[in-house]
């Protein structure tokens, strides 16, 4: 499949660039059957333009066609549960009451930094839905699921991955749902 035209990166097959990946998303990449892998795409970015915003803006990927994956930590007692959350950058999650309520959870905030990088292995401003660890639930808001093209981070922040929003939902803890603030 040719890449398709998404802003002014060269988008490139993941599996001929998984140098470019995180680790842990190397693998998630080399793990998917085949179908998922081709049609995922990779491109090299400038590490100071990771970020939602500047990402955009230099590389000329509409807002609509980027998600944010942002990590939480809820806790219920004594348990703690890390989940990823993932909105196209013109949303936010609702994390106080959709994501508390879907996992369960009393109390909820975004997780801290480090603790969510050395979890997740992948670098701050750029961890993504692919790759992160089995036990983490992927809330995917249903708008993600569908863009028929969808920048996410490549667990670096010196690279973006672009694939079918569909492709994200079929990620084995994914659980897609309106989880974006409305109103």
């Amino acid at each position: 499949m040719p890449a398709p035209v998404v802003g002014t990166l060269p988008w490139r097959p993941a599996l001929d660039q998984l140098d470019l990946l995180a680790a842990p998303t190397a693998d998630a990449v080399r793990a998917a059957d085949a179908g998922w892998a081709a049609d995922c795409f990779v491109a090299p970015i400038a590490d100071d333009l990771a970020d939602t915003a500047a990402f955009c803006a230099a590389y000329e990927v509409p807002l609509e066609a980027s998600a944010n994956c942002v990590v939480v930590s809820g806790r219920r007692g004594e348990t703690t549960t890390l989940a990823a959350c993932l909105v196209l950058a013109t949303d936010r999650a609702d994390v106080n009451k959709t994501v508390r309520h879907q996992l369960g959870v009393r109390k909820i905030s975004f997780a801290p930094m480090a603790e969510a990088t050395e979890r997740s292995a992948m670098a701050y401003g750029g961890i993504t839905p692919v790759g992160l660890p089995s036990e983490w639930p992927v809330l995917v808001d249903e708008a993600v699921v569908d863009q028929p093209w969808v920048v996410v981070g490549s667990g670096t922040r010196g690279s973006k991955l672009l694939l079918p929003g569909a492709r994200l939902a079929e990620l084995t803890n994914a659980h897609v749902m309106l989880l974006r603030q409305v109103g």
